[in-house]
Formats: C-alpha cells, structure tokens, sequence
C-alpha cells in the first residue's frame, strides 16, 4: 500500500509543476513511509510515496516499462500476479519482484482493458512519455482510494487521497470504482459489471457450506503474500474471527513461493482494541486463544478518542458520524500495531455487505429487496468501510487486507440465492458463514450477533460523543446548520460538531461534496428506511437504534 499522485495533460513540463506534484505528494507521506519517487516527462509529473511490502528491496515506483518506457505508478496488491506471470505474461520481462509490474505488459497487450485480468485492490496512473497519453484506474469496489480533478489551466490530477490536491483543483471528487479514464475519455468509463447487479440477471445459485468455505480460505491465501511480518485483526465478530482462523491455517509456510517453504514470520500476532471491559476486547480474546495468535487487547479511554478526533477527521477525510465512530479507536489501534514492527494486517470488513449482516436486514420485505439493498451496499463500501479501513490504518503506514472483498469471492457469495441469506425463523443474519465454518471457531463466537464496530469497543464511547457534542453545540447552531452547511447539512449536533472540525481541515465545497451524504441507521441505505415507518423516525445511525425494532431482539452486551 502505498500513495500516488500524478499531473497529467502538462502542455509542457517544469520545475514549478514538479515542484506543484512534490508539495501535493508530501502530504501523503503518511501512507508511504519507505520511499518516495518522482518521475517528470514533457507532459506529466507522477510521484509515488511507497510502503514497501511486497519487493522490499526492488519495488520502487514510478515502474519502467522495459520495452516502450510506460510509466506506471499504483497503489495496492495484485494477488494474481503469479499466475499472470506463469500464464499469459510468459512471455514478459519483468525487471522487479514487483506484484503489480504485471500492470505495464497487460497494458501493452489490453490497453484499459487490462482491468479484467487483476483480481487485487489497486488505483494506478499509466504515463507514455513518447506520446503524452495516459490512463487512470480503480479496482471494482474502491478499497483503494482515489480522487482526480481539474485546475484552472485544465491539467488532470490524480491522488490517492483528497487532501493532496483539494487546493490546487477547482473542483476534486472521487474516481469511480470499477472505472477507468483515458486522456481520450470526457469522463471515467465503467468496466465492473456483473449479472449479480440486477434482480432480474441474478442467477440465485444453490448454496453449500464446502463450496463458501473454500472459496473464502482461497482469497484469504491468496491474500497473504509479502516479505513483511503482518498481522491480524479480531474484533471478536464472526467476520474478522473467520477470517483470522483460515489465516493461521497457512500462517506456517510462503503463499510466495506456493507453499513450497517455511513462513519467516511463524509467530502471528493479533489485535483488538476497546473501552475497558468492552464485549469486542473479550470476544477477541476467546478467538485468539482458540486459533493461538499471539494476542494484544488494547485499550484506550474515552478521553484518548476524543483527544484523537481532529487528526482522525482528517485521516479519513469525512463528517460521516458512523465512520468517524468507528475510525477513531481503529486509528488508535493502527498506531499501537505500527509500534511493533507490522505493516500488514487482514481485516473481515465487506461481509455485512455481502450477505445481510446489519440488523436492519431483518427487516427485508422479501428477497429480491433484500438482494436490492445488498448490491447498493456492496456498491457503496467505498465510501464507507473501504475508506475506513484502508485510510485508519494508512494513517500510520499500515496496509489492510480485506479478503472478503476479493473478487471472485463477492462473485460467488452475490450470486448465492438471498432467500439463504436472510435472517428470520430461528435464523441468525449471516448464516451460510455461521454454517460454513463450524468448528473452526467456538461454538459462542459462531452464533455472536452482529456488533457494529464502534458499538462493540464499548458502548460508553459512542454515549460520550454525544455527551460531547451536547456541550459544544447549542440548539441554535444546530437550527442554522442548513444555512452554514448546505452541503449535506447534519440534523444531529454529533454531526454538527463532526463538520465544523472537517470545515477546519477541508474549507471547500468541493471538499465536503466528496463526503455521502443521505440519512441511515444501523448503516442502512436511505432506500432501506423505506422497509419500516419506524425506521424513518431514528435519528442515531447506530446498530443499537434498531435493537427494539427488529423481532429478533440483540444480545445483551454483557453476554457477548
């Protein structure tokens, strides 16, 4: 994981522009602290801030092509690189270790179509020096962030994240996942489509539990390559603990090399990370002991989240209640991980998307509204827990892993027929997972009801935020708000709050139109809110807000 940024269309190049790409680059440092790399042509200037995981020693970006002298600077993994290698690029020279070098020859082969071949998170900038063209891209679900724009001289930027280039653009906005754009097209043009997408092409597959369990254990080998030691993250939720226990089955040996010799790092480490006493801090525990990681519980106080709020805000560039929620005790955990020595960790975020996991789902009328609202979230993960995670996390230099998301696997669990995934009669949500994994993990864990993250660390953390903006903002600012924050102004003073410090950070409209905006609970779509008149009256988007709705009640946290 790494950072990028790139000038593109230059009439013609100077140090001022490289100057321009330097300044905006160093703002991301952040996110690539092993190395930083700038490559000026006639018509670009392409900077790479690295985080050296795969490759330590020759994978330094801006990438060469050998044989044209393509320029190629990416952010991310490409976990088939091997098999491209092996396969349809026998025939390439590589002159690095690199996974994602296998970008320049499929570019010679694919032009912007090279995207169906990777199956990995990525966001890159291709360069042709010789002829001044160019082509940005984005892997399907947008785990890997980016933002582009245009200055008033019409030159395109290009970033990992928008701080780097909110100033110099006239207006800045996210680069569409499963999208790519060349210096021919007016706009970024769709390459992600699946039959999965729309109701009336989903193919309602039959689900067995052998097929979902190998087919998870597969991307979550997979997402195990690098020279680096990594580690894992246990909430203490089904997703994260699933993932953690298939990733000890290969911890022993190199995914590098097929298996073929022992692991460098045999020692895997875990982490949580809670309120004193919180359910999350306990279940993560149990999980650890039965899997056998080396585990760390840590904790942090109320005060330390609240302290930490600001930087956070800017971190993950966002107003969002639920996710700053969320981010703050995860970059709170990230800067605990980096201390010692990792710079790799898996994560379980996307299942909920996947397959129904929020409460709320209990509330789908039927099937195809169900499915319906599982696309729109799978779709939207980029702008929510995607950006979490990966931003959380890079804010100290450390890469996340989502195998959940890998390609073939959301292939497989949005073609599965809903009417499996739904929730009701004796049925816990996610329950093909539940099933599927049987025995890999303890029977209370197994049947743990869903936690939202920012829930699970304590409950007293989201209380106190709300304490917090309580005291801070009165009720006449919170009458104005409309009128000081027309851009998806908040209706809470949490949110109010949220959005003055982010006003702090990013004064621009074209800043605060790069945040979602819409109302939701329990992580819901607006759309969804539609399912009962009750949920159209909460206010607080936490998962505890539909706990008195949904007919099949919530564990009492004490229990978890």
């Amino acid at each position: 994981m790494c950072s990028i940024t790139a000038l593109l269309g230059i009439s013609q190049s100077s140090e001022a522009h490289r100057d321009a790409v330097l300044r905006a680059s160093s703002r991301q440092h952040h996110r690539g602290p092993d190395w930083s790399g700038v490559v000026q042509t006639p018509t670009a200037v392409l900077a790479h801030e690295r985080l050296a995981i795969v490759d330590v020693a020759s994978g330094s970006q801006p990438l060469t092509d050998p044989d044209t002298g393509t320029l190629l600077a990416v952010n991310g993994e490409i976990y088939n690189h091997r098999e491209l290698k092996r396969g349809a690029l026998s025939r390439a020279t590589f002159v690095t270790g690199s996974d994602c070098e296998v970008i320049l020859p499929l570019y010679r082969a694919h032009g912007a179509n090279l995207v169906d071949h990777l199956e990995g998170m990525y966001a890159f900038v291709l360069h042709e020096p010789s002829t001044g063209k160019w082509v940005i891209g984005r892997d399907p679900i947008g785990i890997i962030p980016l933002y582009y724009g245009r200055d008033a001289e019409g030159q395109t930027w290009v970033a990992s994240e928008m701080k780097a280039i909110e100033d110099v653009c006239t207006e800045v906005q996210p680069f569409p996942p499963g999208h790519t754009m060349s210096d021919q097209d007016d706009a970024p043009v769709k390459r992600f489509s699946r039959d999965w997408m729309e109701w009336d092409t989903h193919p309602r597959n039959t689900y067995s539990p052998e097929d979902l369990h190998n087919a998870l254990d597969a991307a979550v080998q997979s997402h195990l390559m690098g020279d680096v030691p990594y580690g894992l993250l246990i909430s203490g939720g089904l997703d994260s603990s699933v993932v953690a226990a298939l990733a000890m089955r290969h911890a022993q040996h190199r995914v590098d090399d097929d298996n073929t010799s022992e692991a460098w790092w045999p020692k895997v480490h875990s982490f949580a990370i809670g309120l004193e006493g919180s359910p999350d801090l306990k279940a993560a525990a149990e999980v650890a002991e039965f899997i056998g990681t080396v585990h760390h519980g840590l904790t942090y106080t109320v005060q330390e989240g609240l302290d930490a709020l600001s930087d956070v805000i800017k971190h993950i560039e966002t107003y969002d209640v639920t996710t700053i929620r969320a981010s703050t005790p995860m970059y709170l955990l990230a800067r605990r991980i980096r201390t010692m020595g990792i710079k790799m960790v898996l994560s379980g975020e996307g299942a909920d998307e996947l397959f129904g996991g929020y409460l709320y789902f209990h509330l789908a009328p039927n099937a195809r509204e169900f499915h319906e609202e599982t696309v729109r979230k799978v779709l939207d993960l980029h702008k929510y827990d995607c950006a979490r995670a990966n931003k959380s996390m890079m804010a100290w230099g450390i890469e996340a892993r989502v195998p959940f998301l890998d390609r073939n696997f959301i292939d497989y669990a949005m073609r599965l027929d809903p009417q499996v995934k739904m929730a009701g009669a004796g049925k816990l949500e996610k329950e093909p997972i539940r099933k599927a994994f049987e025995g890999l993990l303890p029977e209370r864990i197994l049947r743990r009801q869903k936690e939202q993250f920012s829930d699970g660390v304590g409950y007293n953390w989201i209380d106190s935020l709300k304490a917090q903006a309580e005291a801070r903002v009165s009720d006449t600012d919170l009458a104005r708000a409309a009128s000081r924050f027309p851009i998806n102004s908040p209706n809470t003073k949490e949110g109010y709050w949220y959005r003055e410090m982010f006003e702090l950070h990013f004064p621009s409209a074209s800043a605060a139109s790069t945040v979602p905006g819409g109302k939701s609970v329990a992580c819901s779509t607006e759309k969804a809110l539609e399912w009962d008149a009750r949920l159209q009256n909460v206010v607080d988007p936490s998962g505890r807000a539909v706990t008195s709705i949904h007919e099949d009640g919530y564990d009492d946290p004490q229990d978890s």
